[in-house]
C-alpha cells in the first residue's frame, strides 16, 4: 500500500536469497562444465563436436520435466524439502557424469542431469520471491538470475585451475561438490511463508489452473524461447567452437575472455533487476534487449582478444541484464497456487524449445567452413529482436501479493500496462479477493 514502510530482509530471509541463487549457480556450474570441455569429450569417445552437442540438448530437452515433477512436489510438500532433493539429485548425476564409460552412458547421465537441473530454478526463485519484501523483488530478482553467468564464471575458473590437473573427468567430479549446498539449507533456511498460509487451504486442481491460464502459458513459453535462444546463442559455442576452434585462442586467453564476459553477465543482471523496480518489468527487458544489437559487431565479428573481451562483456551485460528480470517477472504474473510450477515449467519449456541452438550453430558454423560469427550473430540479434517485441506487447503484474496475505493480484499499474495478460491471472485471483501491493 501506499505509504507502507517495507523493511529490509531480516536474516532468515538473507538466507534463503543466498540459498536460492546459490542453488542457481551450482547448478549452472554443473552444466558449464561441458561446454568448456566439449572437445574433449568428443575426442575421448571418439565422436564429433556436432554428435556430442546432443548432450546439451538432451540437458535442456529434459529440464520441462524436472520443473514440472519438482515443481509439483514443492507446490504440495514444500519448497524447502523439494530444493534439498533436486539438489541432491544433480550433484550425484554431475560426479557420475565424469565416470561415463562410453557416449551413450554420457548422453543418459546428461538426460538425467537434465531433469534435476530443471527442478532448481523454480523452486528457488519462488522460494525467495515469496520471501522477500515486495519493494525488494526486483535487485532480488537480478540477483538470482546472476547466479547463472555466476555459475559460468566459477566453471571458467575451475577451468583455468583445475582442468590441466584433473581433465575433463575431474572436472565433472569437483561438480559433484555441490551437494554440500544441502547442509547449508538444511541448517540455515526457512519454509516459504506463502506456502505456509496456503498449505491448510483446498488445492484447485491442476490441470483446472492451466487451462484458466492457457492464453497466458502459451506467451510465456514463446517468450522464454526466445530468452534461451538469446542465453544459449550468446554462450553454448562461444569459448570452445568460436575463440577456440574458429580463432584458435589458447587455454588462457579463452579463460580470461570468458572470465571478463561473466563478470559483465553478473553485473548486468543486478543492475537491471534493479532498474526493473523502478521504470517496470517490461521497459527493462526491453532495453536490455535491443542495446544487445549495436554490440553485435564487436563480439562476434572482431578478431583481437581485447575487443573481443569488450563486446563479450558488454553482449552478457544485456542478455544477462534481460534476465535479471525473470524471476520477478514470471513469479509476479504465476498463478499463486503453481507458483513452484508454473515459472518452472514455462521456462524450461522455452529451454525444450531453444535445445537445439548448440546444433543447429555448430552446424552452420561447419557448414561456413567453421566459421561461426555468423550463427552467433543471427541468432543472438534475432532473439533479441524476439524478446523486444513479446515483452513489449506483454503486461506485468509488478506489485502483486505474496508472502501469504490473504490474496493475490496485478497493481493498479500493472491493469494499465497490460489488460490481456491481467485478465487471464483475474480469473484466478477474482476467487480470492485480494489487494495489490504498491511499492
Amino acid at each position: 500500500m501506499k505509504g507502507e514502510i517495507v523493511s529490509a530482509p531480516t536474516g532468515l530471509e538473507r538466507h534463503v536469497v543466498f540459498a536460492a541463487f546459490l542453488g542457481w549457480t551450482l547448478d549452472a556450474f554443473d552444466f558449464f562444465i561441458l561446454i568448456f570441455v566439449l572437445r574433449d569429450v568428443a575426442r575421448s569417445y571418439s565422436t564429433s563436436l556436432t554428435t556430442l552437442t546432443l548432450a546439451i540438448t538432451l540437458t535442456l530437452a529434459m529440464r520441462p520435466v524436472g520443473a514440472l515433477l519438482f515443481g509439483r512436489l514443492a507446490d504440495r510438500y514444500g519448497r524447502r524439502p523439494v530444493l534439498v532433493i533436486d539438489v541432491l539429485c544433480f550433484a550425484g548425476l554431475e560426479f557420475l557424469s565424469g565416470f561415463a564409460p562410453n557416449l551413450l552412458t554420457f548422453l543418459i547421465l546428461r538426460a538425467l542431469f537434465g531433469i534435476a537441473m530443471g527442478g532448481e530454478w523454480g523452486i528457488g526463485a519462488s522460494l525467495a520471491m515469496e520471501t522477500v519484501p515486495a519493494r525488494w523483488r526486483g535487485w532480488v530478482s537480478g540477483l538470482l538470475q546472476s547466479g547463472y553467468p555466476a555459475g559460468y564464471f566459477v566453471a571458467s575458473a575451475v577451468f583455468g585451475v583445475f582442468y590441466p590437473l584433473v581433465g575433463w573427468r575431474g572436472m565433472f567430479m569437483i561438480g559433484g561438490l555441490s551437494a554440500l549446498l544441502v547442509l547449508y539449507v538444511r541448517r540455515s533456511v526457512p519454509e516459504s511463508p506463502d506456502w505456509l498460509a496456503r498449505r491448510a487451504a483446498p488445492r484447485p486442481a491442476f490441470r483446472r489452473v492451466f487451462r484458466n491460464h492457457l492464453r497466458l502459458l502459451l506467451w510465456a513459453v514463446v517468450m522464454m524461447t526466445a530468452f534461451n535462444f538469446f542465453s544459449h546463442g550468446t554462450q553454448d559455442l562461444y569459448p570452445s567452437a568460436f575463440l577456440g576452434r574458429q580463432l584458435h585462442f589458447s587455454h588462457g586467453t579463452i579463460t580470461t575472455i570468458a572470465l571478463i564476459y561473466s563478470a559483465g553477465a553478473i553485473i548486468g543482471g543486478i543492475v537491471f533487476g534493479a532498474l526493473s523496480q523502478r521504470i517496470g518489468r517490461r521497459a527493462a527487458i526491453v532495453s536490455a534487449s535491443l542495446l544487445a544489437l549495436p554490440v553485435l559487431p564487436l563480439w562476434a565479428f572482431s578478431r583481437s582478444p581485447l575487443t573481443l573481451a569488450i563486446g563479450a562483456f558488454l553482449m552478457q551485460v544485456c542478455v544477462q541484464g534481460a534476465w535479471g528480470v525473470i524471476p520477478a517477472h514470471l513469479n509476479e504474473l504465476s498463478p499463486p497456487d503453481l507458483r513452484a510450477t508454473f515459472p518452472g515449467v514455462v521456462y524450461q519449456l522455452g529451454n525444450l524449445l531453444a535445445s537445439s541452438n548448440a546444433t543447429l550453430q555448430a552446424a552452420i558454423g561447419r557448414h561456413m567452413h567453421q566459421n561461426y560469427s555468423w550463427a552467433l550473430a543471427s541468432v543472438a540479434g534475432g532473439a533479441a529482436l524476439l524478446i523486444a517485441v513479446l515483452v513489449g506487447l506483454g503486461s506485468e503484474a509488478r506489485g502483486v501479493h505474496m508472502r501469504g496475505e490473504p490474496g493475490e493480484r496485478p497493481s493498479a499499474q500493472a491493469v494499465e500496462e497490460g489488460e490481456d495478460v491481467v485478465q487471464v491471472l483475474a480469473k484466478g485471483s477474482d476467487r480470492t479477493g485480494g489487494h495489490a501491493e504498491s511499492d
